[in-house]
């Protein structure tokens, strides 16, 4: 989404997004004096910050995840949100408070933030502030509209930084593509595909590293996970979730998706199914039952249990996993080096030692390229 704000130093608005590595900020317009003060301008930044958040939610969570199209369903009033997007702009330029567009504004979100959009312009009183800010707004709604489309360049690059309840089965062709030339990650995974697809494509070959450093060291691709050392314990939770319903059939995008869908239910305050958070407190009442064995004289109630309600961060769920399924891949490379040197019997500091960590490192990686290879048919 784009951020608004008034430079009150330059007395200009400017909007700013992320591009996956860095922001991007332009000047929107410049701010005209106001009676009102520096509070109105900011009254202005803030709304059409809102109003972006709320089109960009538009594209992470679109109709087509929701299967309640009936009147007053979920994907119903996703639907008007989406139809909302055509009377932004003329409740924008509109020059009174009340008009035909009223009746849709005030029964959808999106447009509800624009009439409030309207009221800090009018506030403003500036025709040319109203003129900029309008060819702003329809290009961030044309954004939006590219990012549906699977187009991720210009300002539509934002979509790289969102989680979204779907993935595009060409965003995560583009993404397998991008880790077959390099399966530790990218500059061009992060900034070009949608982190959803991105992860979908980063599982598959999570499965395949570790399906790789398993026939070496004769363990299951879960073990290889779960026995890596640089995952947090909710990351190795995750990816030794995936792991697992990858060997025993499941797609990628079967595992990946309910994970991120989950996380991006509990940041909007919803738990919606019951058997994973009664896992985690049977788990959670374990773990205080053998703390009050062990140390009787401390006070260890139900209360000094903290629980994780998800594995992955709520407030970037899609971008959380990419990270852990990369640090995973990158997980199972050492343990495959590990094992190559031990069974080598030489260091990497011997003279010899940078050429067969190159060496040891182009085989593992022909390897998990050949068992990807192998499950492509799977991943989408």
């Amino acid at each position: 989404m784009t951020r608004y704000a008034a430079d009150h130093v330059r007395n200009a608005l400017v909007a700013r997004w992320s591009t996956g590595i860095g922001d991007v900020a332009v000047t929107v317009a410049a701010l005209p004096p106001s009676p009102a003060g520096p509070p109105a301008t900011l009254r202005l930044a803030a709304q059409l910050t809102a109003l972006s958040a709320a089109c960009w939610r538009c594209y992470t969570h679109p109709v087509g995840t929701s299967d309640q199209h009936e009147p007053g369903g979920r994907g119903w009033y996703r639907q008007r949100e989406r139809d909302a997007f055509a009377t932004v702009v003329p409740i924008l330029t509109r020059s009174d408070r009340f008009g035909d567009y009223l009746r849709l504004s005030v029964s959808t979100k999106v447009g509800e933030i624009a009439e409030r959009v309207g009221c800090a312009l009018r506030a403003l009183d500036s025709p040319e502030l109203t003129a900029q800010v309008v060819t702003d707004i329809a290009a961030e709604l044309s954004a939006v509209e590219h990012a549906e489309r699977d187009d991720l360049s210009g300002r539509a690059r934002q979509a790289v930084a969102l989680s979204r309840e779907d993935a595009s089965p060409l965003q995560v062709a583009q993404a397998d593509a991008f880790l077959n030339r390099q399966p530790f990650g990218s500059e061009e995974l992060i900034t070009q595909i949608d982190p959803a697809a991105a992860a979908i494509a980063a599982a598959h070959w999570l499965h395949a590293a570790a399906a790789t450093t398993g026939r070496h060291l004769h363990r299951d691709p879960t073990q290889v996970v779960a026995e890596s050392g640089r995952l947090r314990p909710l990351a190795a939770e995750s990816l030794i979730e995936i792991v697992r319903a990858i060997s025993f059939g499941a797609t990628p995008r079967q595992t990946v998706m309910p994970l991120i869908r989950h996380a991006l239910h509990v940041a909007e305050g919803h738990l919606c199914g019951v058997t994973d958070a009664k896992r985690r407190i049977a788990a959670a009442e374990r773990l205080l039952a053998r703390a009050r064995s062990r140390h009787p004289h401390l006070d260890v109630g139900p209360g000094a249990a903290c629980l994780p309600i998800t594995s992955l961060d709520p407030a970037r769920p899609a971008l959380d996993l990419l990270d852990n399924l990369i640090a995973g891949i990158h997980g199972c490379w050492l343990r495959y080096a590990g094992h190559a040197r031990t069974r080598n019997a030489f260091s990497w500091h011997d003279p010899n030692g940078d050429w067969r960590h190159e060496r040891h490192a182009e085989l593992f990686l022909t390897e998990v390229r050949q068992e990807a290879a192998t499950r492509h048919q799977h991943l989408l």
